[in-house]
């Protein structure tokens, strides 16, 4: 099993709503922080400053001084937000943490979506921090919770059916079963101050999650 917390962390920040107090913050001595376009303007409301700037500009407008910036021009293919995350790969980091991709414009939420399961599909792992909520997802793997967690918790098929999905330690519990990708069965389950896993031996599943607890655990 592998904590999440004790591994190096790349933080990217996007233009959509966040929460504050940020409820993970990063390690000057280890983590890396992107900024991907108008998420410069979401970091500076939180006193912090990017190591990286990614994108076209078209929101944020200008370049800042006294940043690193990997420019992009406005016709491109990718969005800003997976632009920062392929160069958060390049730079070697394989564990991401996104505030500001979920909420705000809902075809910029289901585009984050996508480059969730891309993640993971590339081995890494990612948390997506929104408002009220954390959504992770995994391939092949398992993702673990201790008693303390609380509160609803959903689990969803990714863009094909998963199998091989087991739930255990929580109010609905499945086994060995198959979530479809075009039926909700998951949804609005609930922790129960159990220690617990879910995992998934062929597929992707998509997990969204109370924020008032911690990071999953992932295997």
């Amino acid at each position: 099993m592998n904590n999440y917390s004790n591994d190096r962390i790349c933080y990217i920040f996007g233009a959509g709503p966040i929460s504050l107090p940020l409820k993970f913050l990063p390690s000057p001595e280890k983590d890396f922080v992107i900024a991907a376009d108008a998420g410069y303007k979401t970091l500076s409301k939180c006193g912090l400053k990017p190591d990286l700037l990614v994108g076209d500009l078209d929101s944020l407008g200008s370049a800042p001084d006294g940043v690193e910036l990997v420019r992009f021009p406005t016709i491109k293919d990718d969005t800003d937000m997976m632009l920062a995350i392929k160069e958060g790969m390049k730079r070697g980091y394989t564990n991401f943490i996104i505030y500001g991709g979920l909420g705000g414009r809902i075809e910029f939420t289901l585009a984050n979506m996508q480059i969730l399961y891309n993640v993971v599909n590339n081995g890494c792992r990612c948390f997506f921090v929104g408002e009220k909520c954390l959504v992770t997802a995994t391939r092949n793997g398992k993702l673990r919770f201790n008693s303390s967690f609380n509160g609803r918790i959903s689990v969803f098929a990714g863009n094909k059916d998963a199998f091989g999905v087991t739930i255990s330690g929580l109010k609905y519990t499945l086994d060995n079963g198959v979530l479809h990708y075009d039926n909700p069965l998951g949804v609005s389950n609930e922790f129960i101050g159990k220690s617990g896993e879910i995992s998934v031996e062929n597929g992707v599943i998509c997990v969204v999650y109370d924020d008032c607890n911690n990071l999953l655990y992932c295997e």
